[in-house]
């Protein structure tokens, strides 16, 4: 008599062998890719990035307004910043003269090391999402003895403006704006810090113009002060910089 639980405990020690193989079976004309292939596939997707990244590099700068400019970065090295110790950041490096703040957890950024003014100067860079889904830049800067922080792409990816305003955040203060930030696209930046205001301009448009008189300016609570006095910051975002100059005014 044909024994009625073979049939079942062969199956059972299929799957139990499946399992314990970390896989699951594969069906019928179904192949695991080899690891060499799996290697070069991979190797080849690293490659694409990097060949893509050199090409955005190449394109080129956007003439400044004004004279005076001094550049913060040589597009080599990492002389004169170092990088924001936040909890859970990425890696910040130079590849194909670009400055790159890889994802964080959540934040990742870098930190001027020298002498920077409180007032009378502007602060220019171009900015870039390379992927991720919330701010690209957060640009501390000093606003007499305080600090304050321009802030694009957070919330989600679309909201432009200064943290923080009164205790008010740039999603939250008279400076908020919604922008469509696209990724691989190279934004223009600009910030004056005067006696009396802040202004920024994002690619020619000014986007801030706010007078600091009886205003109480101030960064937005948690890890975002390491980046005093000088920083750029990414959350949870890769991008690239490139172009970071500071001019006196007179």
């Amino acid at each position: 008599m044909k024994n009625p639980f073979t049939p079942v405990l062969g199956l059972g020690l299929v799957l139990a062998i499946g399992g314990l193989a970390g896989a699951p079976i594969p069906a019928a004309g179904q192949e695991k890719a080899p690891a060499g292939k799996r290697a070069a596939e991979a190797a080849a997707a690293v490659e694409e990035a990097r060949v893509k990244l050199y090409k955005l590099s190449k394109q080129p700068l956007q003439p400044l307004p004004g004279e005076g400019w001094q550049p913060l970065f040589d597009a080599k090295t990492l002389t004169g910043w170092r990088a924001t110790d936040f909890a859970g950041h990425g890696e910040s490096h130079v590849e194909s003269g670009l400055l790159l703040l890889e994802s964080g957890d959540p934040l990742t950024g870098v930190n001027w090391t020298n002498d920077c003014p409180k007032a009378n100067y502007e602060l220019a860079l171009e900015a870039m999402k390379l992927d991720g889904s919330d701010f690209f830049c957060g640009l501390t800067f000093p606003v007499g003895n305080s600090w304050c922080s321009l802030i694009l792409g957070g919330w989600g990816g679309g909201i432009a403006g200064l943290s923080s305003i009164d205790g008010q955040d740039a999603s939250e203060n008279e400076t908020s704006r919604y922008v469509k930030f696209d990724k691989d696209h190279w934004y223009r930046i600009r910030v004056r810090v005067t006696a009396e205001k802040i202004e920024a301009w994002l690619d020619g448009e000014q986007i801030v113009n706010l007078a600091t008189k009886d205003r109480r300016i101030s960064l937005r609570f948690g890890e975002i002060e390491l980046s005093k006095p000088l920083g750029i910051a990414a959350y949870e975002t890769r991008s690239a910089l490139r172009g970071l100059k500071l001019r006196k005014l007179p």
